[in-house]
């Protein structure tokens, strides 16, 4: 589901003249290493975006390998430590800021990170 979104994403980004680099990562175990440490070193600003928790989902797995391998800018679109509700998939997705405008902004701020050299 949020591989469609991150798409979605990447095409309101590139309506604005940036570039973004799309990894649909099926599972956290094994999780492409390789792949998200090119994708570090290429983009120079990772962010990820899960319809889970980012502690201790896909968010921190992936900030470790950058850490360790390439560190720069990283921004998480996911849960928060929070309990779910029950609503539609879009009112859930919207509540908890899991929408393309959503990693949009997140790459926005990873970005502007990148230039600062954060």
């Amino acid at each position: 589901m949020m591989t469609g979104v991150a798409l979605d994403a990447a095409a309101l980004l590139a309506e604005k003249g940036c570039q973004a680099r799309v990894l649909d990562m099926l599972s956290l175990n094994p999780l492409d290493r390789p792949a998200i440490a090119a994708a570090a070193r290429e983009t120079g600003a990772i962010v990820t975006a899960e319809e889970h928790l980012v502690r201790g989902g896909l968010g921190s797995s992936v900030a470790l390998i950058v850490a360790e391998e390439h560190p720069v800018p990283v921004r998480f679109v996911g849960i928060r430590d929070t309990y779910m509700e029950s609503a539609s998939v879009e009112e859930l997705m919207s509540r908890h800021r899991l929408t393309a405008q959503d990693i949009v902004r997140a790459a926005e701020e990873a970005i502007a990170a990148k230039r600062k050299g954060e």
